[in-house]
């Protein structure tokens, strides 16, 4: 079938969101940055009227796309080749990878994202630490948090600053490595230059180590870079996970906050986040508050985001200090 050759991939783009209907649109906008949703609210605000063959075409498009892309994911290029070749034809199979490889560029290291944790660890412990942070960089957090974990001490320190401090790796680097790993692993794999690791990266990986190791390989960091480590604080724990402490935690926070804080931090906090605050106030401290919140009348964003951080760095204050427990994942988090 003929593709639809005048519309751009943005309008494309549009008309299937327009097609798809409003649910599945809001979904995909929730995975979109900033600019792209306006992008993408511009040119669907902008769609004049497509005819039914156009909006089947797209339609085709994107499900060729989509199989094409999840081919790739299952047993590489060639595999996708294969498959595309004997259901489409090869010319049909080479405009649809070609596309492919412009707009939906396969992930580096796929194949080790489906490997047992234990079995890349035994590849990778005895390379150089930039390659074990390129490696875990692309992997799931939790797998990178289990090979991490798994490292020797001062291993995981240098790889953890190597990762938060990754600004992003040439193709031809990326390519050598999953060249190596995979002839390794016997599976097959593509190359992709996007840009990976930072703080983001760095900071999923610690959540989903157990909280020893996370200790322990901030307390070495902060030795090297503490700056980073004030970062890397900053962002694993936001004044909304307070709803995950226990309520004893939660009291012993409230004791050391100060007032005006804690009524900005609320100003446009979430139902849950406030129901559990005041759940664990006296009935007259909280009714205080909320009277005091009606009349504070409008507030600056800065200020209600400079207040929420001053609690969080309460918490972590008092976690340090082993006077409460952030839930974490391992064994030595149990509280008994």
């Amino acid at each position: 079938m003929q593709r639809q050759q005048s519309l751009s991939g943005r309008q494309k783009a549009a008309v299937l969101l327009i097609s798809l209907g409003q649910d599945v649109a809001a979904s995909v906008f929730q995975r979109l940055s900033q600019e792209e949703i306006e992008q993408l609210t511009f040119e669907i605000a902008n769609v004049s009227k497509v005819n039914f063959e156009a909006r089947e075409n797209i339609m085709e498009e994107f499900r060729d796309l989509a199989l094409a892309r999840d081919y790739i994911q299952t047993g590489g290029i060639e595999y996708a080749r294969d498959v595309l070749e004997k259901a489409l034809g090869t010319k049909q199979a080479e405009e649809i990878l070609q596309r492919l490889t412009q707009a939906l560029q396969v992930r580096p290291f796929h194949f080790v994202r489906k490997a047992d944790p234990t079995q890349v660890l035994g590849f990778i412990q005895d390379e150089h630490p930039q390659t074990v942070a390129l490696i875990l960089s692309y992997l799931e957090p939790e797998q990178a948090g289990l090979i991490l974990s798994s490292l020797n001490v001062e291993l995981q320190t240098e790889v953890a600053r190597r990762i938060a401090t990754m600004k992003g790796t040439s193709p031809e680097v990326i390519a050598e490595v999953e060249e190596i790993l995979e002839s390794r692993l016997s599976m097959m794999a593509s190359i992709d230059s996007t840009q990976t690791g930072g703080v983001d990266a760095i900071v999923q990986i610690l959540i989903g180590v157990d909280r020893s190791t996370e200790k322990r390989i901030l307390e070495q960091l902060s030795v090297k870079d503490p700056d980073l480590v004030d970062e890397i604080k900053k962002r694993m724990f936001v004044f909304e996970d307070i709803i995950y402490l226990d309520n004893r935690s939660i009291q012993r926070v409230l004791r050391q906050v100060d007032t005006r804080d804690l009524q900005l931090a609320l100003k446009v906090s979430r139902d849950d986040v406030k129901e559990v605050l005041f759940r664990n106030m006296s009935k007259r401290m909280a009714e205080t508050l909320q009277e005091d919140m009606e009349y504070m009348g409008p507030v600056r964003l800065r200020d209600v985001e400079d207040a929420q951080q001053r609690i969080v760095g309460i918490i972590r204050h008092l976690e340090d200090a082993g006077e409460i427990v952030i839930g974490r994942s391992g064994g030595d988090d149990v509280i008994v």
